[in-house]
Formats: C-alpha cells, structure tokens, sequence
C-alpha cells in the first residue's frame, strides 16, 4: 500500500545512520547494526508516521530516540556558534587547503538516513548569521569557501539536508563556493551577478 511506503519512508527518515529499517509483512523490522540488535514494530504503528497526528509520531520518535534508533534534533545554532564555526572553518581552509577540507566534509558532516528538507526560514535565517558573522570578522573577511563550507556542515550536523556547490566563471577568471537548501544559496550563487557554472557538487550521499 502507498501508505506503508510512506510511512517506511518517515521512518528512514528519523532513524541513526547506522540504523535501518525492513519491510514485514505485519510491520517493519529495525536493525540497530552498530549494537547489533533489532527492534519490531506494529503495522499500527508504522503508519502513525504516515497518516497519525502530531502527538502521535512525536510519542513514536520519543521511544526510538530512548531506543538509541534515532538522535534528537539538535537545536538551531545561536550567531556565536556560527561565528564560531566560520572562523575554525577560514582557519582550517587556510592551513590545509580547500581541497582537503572538501575531502574531509563526509566526517564532519555525515551522511544521515533521517536527513529532511530543511524549512526556507530555517536556511534563510542560518545565512544571516554566516554572512553577518562573515563580514564582521575581520579574520574571516567574507570568505565564500568557509561561509559555504560552514552552511554546509551545520545543516548536515543538524540532519537536513544540502549540497556544496564549486563553481567558476572564465572571463575574469574566477571560482567561487556556495550551499544550497530550501531554494537559497550560502552565500550567493551568484555574488554582483555574476553566474558561476558549477563543476563540482557534493549533496547529502556525498556524490
């Protein structure tokens, strides 16, 4: 039915990336592989996550969390936190490179199965702060590689999700960084109007 499809899928959704969950013919079978362990549930209340209320899927999330199944939603990150993030990040890109710090997102951002569409309020809020934290600092000085760097890894962190985009422009020649989620850019794709086509995108499977 397409309802248990959607409820398998709500499921995925929430659980630890190290969690996943199975298909049964009277609910759904989650196995816990980092303690290797499995945990059923009803068909009644797999489609809670489908079709249940608010109340009702909050209580089911509340057990798998106590389950060990699935990770809290961490809360929204304050100015200082991102300022804090940006300045680390502006600091690592300069001492090992670009480059290496691309290749060292899938640690500090991992990929998660739970991971959701982020709310456009929720991103449009986080590049306020990236960017006035940016242009403020005068270590980081408006750097498009740490703002975009460092969107990426808190939306990631926070299980939502995005894609790092590297982009260059030929006449003048020009690269540029940015993340997009919820239809915005940290920062802009396109800086003082300038388009920037993309030659590398790294998304949530890391591809």
């Amino acid at each position: 039915m397409a309802e248990d499809t959607e409820a398998l899928v709500a499921v995925r959704r929430i659980l630890s990336p190290y969690c996943r969950v199975i298909s049964l013919s009277d609910g759904a079978l989650i196995a816990d592989w980092r303690r290797t362990r499995f945990l059923g549930m009803t068909t009644a209340d797999l489609r809670k996550f489908a079709g249940g209320s608010a109340e009702e899927r909050a209580e089911l999330v509340t057990a798998l969390v106590r389950a060990g199944c699935a990770a809290p939603r961490r809360r929204e990150y304050a100015d200082a936190e991102v300022g804090f993030w940006l300045r680390g990040v502006h600091l690592l890109i300069r001492t090992v490179g670009f480059g290496r710090v691309l290749r060292l997102l899938s640690l500090a951002a991992p990929e998660y199965a739970r991971a959701e569409p982020p709310r456009t309020e929720d991103v449009a809020r986080l590049k306020r702060a990236v960017q006035s934290q940016g242009r403020t600092s005068w270590f980081v000085n408006d750097d498009c590689k740490a703002e975009a760097v460092t969107a990426f890894v808190l939306l990631r962190r926070t299980g939502l999700q995005a894609a790092l985009h590297v982009g260059v422009r030929e006449h003048p020649f020009a690269l540029h960084a940015w993340t997009s989620a919820a239809g915005l850019c940290i920062p802009d794709a396109d800086p003082r109007g300038h388009a920037f086509a993309p030659v590398l995108s790294i998304d949530r499977r890391g591809s």
